[in-house]
């Protein structure tokens, strides 16, 4: 039997128009399914779901790794989160989107019901993400050490800059006088660091971009490198510590850790409706097209 998992979390729309056809689809088409605990509290305080006998799971360690599909229901920081659940299982992730249009979550839950037939059809595209993974110079391990969209060590409890040292494969690159430092994967260069400079690079990109945040340099620009480098990075701070961020998850750490920043062995399956391009999702997301001087 095909089955399948479904994670979401709080949003701002309701899921009362789309949980229950939704549901009545997968009992109607025999296609068995489990939910995500928390995500299961969700759906009984803001439905009418039965949860009674519905089967659970709370993290990739407990998930059936023979579910065919993992359904992220909200948006682009619901499927980074939906990241740690599947990891390297290879279970694809749809993302439906409950919001507003995402370069990750673009199925629109206004037309799921329409697609679901070319789901459980195989009538669909895989686009796998590479993902960035990061190691401590002191050992430690970092629960979930990877970013789908981004690595960011950015200056904590002061208002001075940081010195953000960087290396790739032991060559010095530069010492960045900034408030930060992103290392982006294709995926994330539309994240956080297009809003600091950075280019848009397409996902099928075997590249990774190094942009800095607030740099006091201006003639420091974003740089784009091969996925294959090796990025050590050295953090000096008046403060003596610093912020490490993967995605959405936040570590406080001293200055005296230094990071090794390196491409994953794995990625993350995105699955994408025949209909619906990169490029398509692009122009709608930024807007490309609408002034009608073009």
């Amino acid at each position: 039997m095909i089955k399948v998992a479904l994670f979401g979390q709080k949003t701002s729309t309701s899921l009362t128009d789309i949980i229950p056809p939704f549901i009545n689809y997968l009992v109607q088409n025999e296609i068995a399914f489990c939910v995500e605990q928390n995500f299961l509290q969700i759906l009984k305080e803001t439905t009418d779901f039965d949860a009674e006998t519905v089967e659970t799971y709370t993290s990739y360690d407990d998930l059936d790794k023979s579910v065919k599909f993992l359904f992220s229901f909200g948006g682009d920081g619901t499927i980074l989160s939906a990241t740690t659940i599947v990891k390297d299982s290879n279970i694809p992730i749809i993302g439906v989107n409950t919001g507003r249009l995402g370069f990750l979550a673009t199925i629109n839950k206004s037309v799921l019901l329409e697609q679901m037939d070319s789901f459980f059809n195989n009538d669909y595209n895989i686009i796998p993400r590479t993902l960035l993974t990061v190691k401590r110079s002191d050992g430690v391990e970092i629960e979930n050490n990877f970013a789908i969209n981004e690595v960011t060590v950015v200056r904590r409890e002061t208002t001075s800059m940081i010195t953000v040292d960087a290396y790739l494969n032991n060559e010095f690159l530069n010492s960045f006088w900034s408030d930060g430092l992103i290392i982006s994967t294709p995926t994330g260069s539309t994240g956080y660091s297009l809003s600091c400079g950075g280019p848009i690079v397409h996902p099928s990109n075997l590249n990774f971009v190094i942009t800095p945040v607030a740099p006091h340099n201006l003639n420091v620009r974003p740089l784009v490198v091969s996925e294959n480098e090796k990025i050590d990075l050295k953090i000096r701070s008046r403060a003596n510590e610093y912020f490490l961020s993967l995605d959405s998850r936040n570590f406080p750490l001293t200055t005296d850790v230094e990071l090794t920043i390196q491409k994953a062995d794995f990625k993350i399956l995105i699955v994408e409706a025949i209909d619906a391009t990169y490029f398509t999702t692009l122009r709608e997301k930024m807007l490309w097209g609408s002034d009608k001087r073009n």
